[in-house]
């Protein structure tokens, strides 16, 4: 359970750390894993694998739907600790997975993930009450690409569109007029150690520069949808087909597993 010290935290600023969930060990496990996966070496396959930076010189190996491909990473999404801690900042007594994904930065060529908000990218369901959890299996530091968010930025609504970068990795609006008055655009780089799970907002800002170091930078994150997130297309997305009710209904079906249910 979460302290309401940690609660308040988490919808203050959009983002939290929640400590460390696995072990050395396990994370060497879950390293092993995943590069099974990426190598297509399972019987079962995920939803996407692919080199989302486009260039062999600044890659990032995107997997969708680890779970799908592999029991331990199932496991990994219906984790007690973090299933429950979502369920408490979601105020809900079920959750599903939306899905899962990796994003893989290799040592010294892994490339940048630019600045976004997740919820503008998922135009198939609303309302924007996700939650993302993301577990390291290496320490993310700012040496090897760790994350960045924006303290705030999930109560600022949907700003996708207007949201840019300048050097070195620093977010821009680009019509600060829409967003808020009082508004106090700063970054913070979030340095999780292996292991350790962060969760955010489906609307916090965050990205993550590129990766010039000799360490990877493998995690995995997983969002998790609450009991009454709805199929609401308006645009398309790479889960579509995995989608069997209608328009407007409660998201639900053998490609979104009940992973949290409150006893």
């Amino acid at each position: 359970m979460l302290t309401s010290e940690q609660i308040v935290e988490f919808h203050t600023k959009g983002f939290l750390n929640i400590g460390r969930i696995y072990d050395d060990d396990e994370c060497a496990e879950f390293r092993e894993e995943l590069f099974r996966v990426m190598r297509d070496e399972t019987e079962r396959k995920p939803v996407l694998n692919r080199n989302m930076g486009g260039n062999a010189e600044l890659a990032v190996v995107q997997i969708v739907n680890m779970w799908q491909a592999s029991d331990m990473y199932l496991r990994h999404a219906e984790h007690p600790v973090v299933a429950e801690a979502v369920a408490q900042l979601c105020d809900t007594d079920t959750l599903r997975i939306w899905h899962d994904q990796v994003q893989y930065k290799p040592p010294m060529k892994g490339g940048p993930t630019g600045w976004h908000q997740d919820q503008p990218l998922w135009p198939t369901i609303q309302p924007a009450d996700l939650i993302s959890s993301w577990v390291p299996f290496e320490d993310a530091t700012q040496k090897n690409g760790c994350l960045w968010m924006v303290p705030g930025s999930h109560k600022w609504g949907n700003q996708q569109r207007y949201i840019g970068s300048r050097d070195p990795f620093e977010p821009i609006h680009r019509d600060p007029a829409q967003l808020p008055d009082d508004v106090e655009l700063t970054r913070v780089a979030c340095e999780v150690m292996k292991g350790e799970c962060q969760l955010h907002h489906c609307l916090t800002w965050h990205g993550s520069p590129a990766n010039p170091s000799e360490i990877d930078r493998p995690a995995i994150a997983v969002h998790y949808m609450p009991a009454h997130i709805r199929h609401d297309p308006v645009g398309r997305h790479v889960m579509d087909e995995y989608v069997t009710v209608p328009e407007g209904a409660v998201l639900e079906g053998d490609a979104f597993p009940v992973v949290y249910r409150a006893s």
